[in-house]
């Protein structure tokens, strides 16, 4: 049984989340996920973002959590421009008064843990994706360099990135099991894109963007959708930019208008998912891949069969699945792929996707990696924040 303290003994901990914006919700809601439910006895949350703009930021606004709006990062060339930027920066870092920051931004911006350091704040970074190199290699380093500690989201970071770093633990997505659990198909949702009671549901949840690897998904669809007539794939995810009329493009041409909808950005992502059967990933190895995908994390907390591209991230999830693995970019790979889960019986892949979801159950829950965020952050402040 767990002891219980009393309040007097325990230093409150300030920890100040900073992500650049809530324009798009991907990296919002983990943040927001972690900083929700970090133990308020112990906590006390404030978030630091540049504007106030995005659909998101209302759902930030609604928690109740402080925000300030700050410009936390600048150019640092020059660089006697940038130093001084820092410290204008630092004195307004110093006035929120946090004991630890943790930055959500994902780009390789070292101004921010230098303004950080120079106020005397604890700084830590979530690593959320596989881009280091080319121009960018120094900025990454410089940033790993000035952070007290580095949360890594998959093991190929620590293997690539962080090798023989005492500074950096892995600390993998997870998912809220109770928003995301098996449901009974949302009838008025297949009735809006006319989805008949018998059509089966391939899906993949993704904005579109190259990376995302959707004109594999689409071609290795279309080479098998007459062996497979009663499936149809639905795409869940923003399709408004350039590469997202392609993909819409490309369908048509391959006639493929009745067999693929798109169904643009959702933000009622459970209600989708349960329609689907088959849930997937079709990321490319190239660019800035995965870190920790969650679209797939909440088809398996659903109940749905997954596969995806046997790439940094979900090769993490999936390791106890290496069949649901796929030769990321190839399209044959994708087509044998499909075909063995699309080939099975409902019963079949209901009862699969049971034991994905107990995996998550057991490996990939939110309250896991709050947890881990707490160990770190008591790590990273030392024993003067240890329960005395």
């Amino acid at each position: 049984m767990a002891t219980i303290y009393p309040l007097c003994l325990i230093k409150m901990i300030k920890v100040l989340f900073t992500i650049p914006n809530f324009d798009t919700a991907g990296s919002g809601k983990a943040l927001l996920h972690v900083a929700k439910r970090l133990d308020p006895d112990r906590f006390e949350v404030h978030i630091a973002c540049m504007h106030a703009k995005g659909a998101f930021f209302k759902t930030v606004e609604q928690s109740g959590i402080p925000i300030h709006i700050l410009n936390f990062t600048t150019p640092m060339r020059p660089y006697l421009k940038g130093l001084k930027a820092c410290y204008q920066i630092s004195k307004k870092l110093k006035e929120i008064g946090p004991d630890i920051i943790h930055s959500f931004h994902y780009a390789a911006d070292y101004s921010e843990p230098l303004a950080a350091k120079m106020a005397g704040i604890k700084w830590v970074y979530t690593k959320k994706n596989m881009n280091w190199g080319g121009s960018s290699k120094n900025a990454w380093k410089l940033r790993s360099f000035l952070a007290t500690a580095i949360a890594a989201q998959n093991t190929d970071m620590l293997e690539l990135f962080f090798k023989n770093s005492s500074k950096t633990v892995l600390i993998p997505r997870g998912v809220d099991v109770e928003a995301f659990k098996p449901r009974i198909k949302n009838k008025t949702l297949a009735n809006k894109w006319q989805i008949e009671p018998n059509q089966r549901i391939l899906m993949c949840v993704a904005n579109l963007v190259p990376v995302k690897g959707i004109e594999i998904l689409i071609q290795a669809f279309h080479r098998i959708h007459s062996q497979c007539p009663d499936w149809k794939l639905i795409i869940v995810g923003d399709h408004s930019n350039a590469y997202g009329q392609e993909i819409i493009a490309l369908a048509d041409k391959l006639d493929l208008k009745e067999k693929v909808l798109f169904c643009g950005k959702q933000n009622n992502i459970q209600d989708y998912l349960s329609l689907a059967e088959v849930v997937v990933l079709p990321t490319l190895n190239k660019g800035r891949k995965e870190g920790s995908p969650v679209s797939l994390l909440e088809a398996m907390a659903c109940a749905k069969i997954v596969l995806g591209s046997n790439i940094s991230g979900i090769k993490d999830q999936l390791q106890v699945y290496p069949d649901y693995l796929v030769k990321a970019g190839c399209v044959k790979s994708w087509i044998q792929a499909l075909l063995n889960q699309m080939s099975r019986t409902k019963v079949e892949n209901e009862n699969l996707g049971i034991q994905f979801r107990e995996y998550v159950l057991k490996e990939y829950t939110i309250e896991k990696e709050v947890f881990k965020t707490m160990e770190l952050y008591l790590k990273s402040l030392g024993k003067e924040y240890e329960i005395i």
